[in-house]
This record gives structure tokens, sequence and C-alpha cells, in this order.
């Protein structure tokens, strides 16, 4: 029996080791390349004793100034993205948990289709409309284009979070004479700030490394980081691999400290579903 544990230890401890190892290798590869001399970085052998050099961050700054503005812009979309999305997708969900009817249940089902088509499907014939309406290349467009895509499975979050506050209190706040705004914005959304940001998690990874949408709206005002990543790719002049590292890592990081540090809500997220009821 105790070798039997021990062998079931053994083999869990070594899963765990192959899928870090499986995830990890290409985050550490392309941040340690970053660091790395340009002659060193696909050397056979790999090499990993060498001396640090910010040379790709250097050339970055200096051949890439376009990559820094879609930072910006990235930012600008991304937390625009996430306050419209989890402000649409609350009161959504608090209209879905509080009332009950057959529209309600089938438009239910209509926001788990949506979520479900390829998002190209929806991008081309928005197209024309947009242009028309002169608001291509615009950050509203594309905070609009991001919050409308995620809504429909913030809804459903939402609404698994909103079920467990008791109604009571909604009762109660009503009959203080409180409206339907109030409550909301006085009695669930503080109640139900977990789930919200367990939303803005969701929201904040797709919104910052999202690229068709951006590809298909924007072209020089509102162009974000993961544009310019690819236009590094199809350099004319051939990539240039340290540069290219040194701008994924930088574009990495700050999304990265941010999952780390909210990780237990994107759990709780997660999970919200199974626990229900």
């Amino acid at each position: 029996m105790r070798a039997n544990r021990l062998g079931v230890g053994i083999g869990k401890t070594a899963a765990v080791a192959v899928i870090l190892l499986w995830s990890l290798f290409p985050i550490a590869f392309m941040a340690l390349s970053s660091l790395k001399p340009a002659r060193e970085i696909f050397a056979v052998p790999p090499t990993f004793a060498f001396v640090p050099t910010l040379e790709h961050y250097t050339a970055l700054l200096v051949r890439w100034p376009d990559f820094f503005r879609g930072l910006w812009n990235s930012l600008i979309v991304t937390v625009g993205a996430t306050v419209l999305t989890a402000i649409v997708s609350t009161m959504a969900g608090y209209a879905y948990s509080r009332f009950r009817s057959p529209a309600l249940t089938r438009s239910a089902s209509f926001l788990v289709a949506v979520r479900l088509l390829p998002p190209i499907v929806l991008t081309l014939p928005l197209f024309p409309l947009i242009n028309w309406l002169g608001l291509s290349d615009t950050h509203f467009t594309l905070i609009v284009l991001y919050a409308t895509f995620f809504v429909s499975l913030g809804t459903l979050l939402m609404r698994a979070f909103v079920d467990k506050i008791p109604v009571e209190l909604d009762e109660a706040a009503l009959v203080d004479g409180a409206g339907r705004g109030t409550v909301i914005a006085k009695v669930i959304a503080p109640l139900a700030l977990p789930g919200m940001l367990a939303l803005s998690v969701f929201v904040i990874v797709f919104a910052w490394n999202e690229f068709l949408f951006a590809f298909v709206f924007t072209s020089t005002r509102a162009k974000t980081a993961p544009l310019i990543v690819s236009e590094m790719l199809g350099s004319f002049d051939g990539v240039d691999w340290g540069v290219l590292f040194a701008a994924a890592t930088i574009q990495l990081l700050p999304i990265l400290i941010f999952v780390c540090v909210m990780q237990r809500h994107l759990v709780a997220g997660l999970t919200s579903g199974a626990t229900k009821g």
C-alpha cells in the first residue's frame, strides 16, 4: 500500500513537472533570448551561461517607437473594454437572475450561440458599417467590439454570482424606496465584486492580446501592440529575433503580473458555475 502511494505521488509530481515545463518553456525561452547577444539566441547547443545585454531593448526603442505607442493604445482599449463589459454584464446578469420569462430563457441560449461563433463571422459584416460611420481606426470602436464580444460570457458569469446574493436584500431596498438602478449600484455591485473582478481578468487578457479586430478596424491611430509585433515578423529587412523577443517580453510582462495577482479571482470565476446551487 505504501509503495502504491509512493508511486502515485511520484507520478503526480512527474505530471506536474511535465505540464510546467511545457507551459513555461516558451516564456522562459523568449525572455532569456531577449537578453542574449544575437549570435547566441539560436546557438546549437543552446547556451545557458551568458552575459545579459539590453541591446535588443535599446534597438526596440530606437527602431520601433510605434511599439510603445501601440502599448498605450492597448492599455486604453483594454481598460475601456473591461469597464464597459463589467457594467453591462452586471446589469444583464442581474436581469437574468431576478426575472423569469420565456424571452429571457431564449435569449440566454442566443448568448451562448453568439459566443461560439468564430469572431471573423461577426467582424467582416461590421467593417462597411463602421467605415461608413467614420469610426474606423478609433479606440471607441475597439472598446465597443471587445465589450460586445465578451458581454455574452460575462452576462452568464455575473448571473451565477448574482444568483448567490439573497433576493431579500433587493426587496428590502425596494421597500425603502430605491429603484432598480440604485439596487444594482449599491446592493448588488458591492456583493458581486468578486465576480466582476473575475470577469475583468478574462476581458483584460483577451483585450490585451486581441489581434483580429485590431487588424481589421485599425490602421495607424489606434493600432495596438500585437499588430506592431506582427509587423516585426514581416519586416523587409528580415526578422530581428532579439528585438522581437524583447517586444514580446515587454508586452507579456504586465499581463503576466496581473494574472498572477488576480489568480484567486480567476479561479473563482472558473468555478462559479460549478458551485452554483
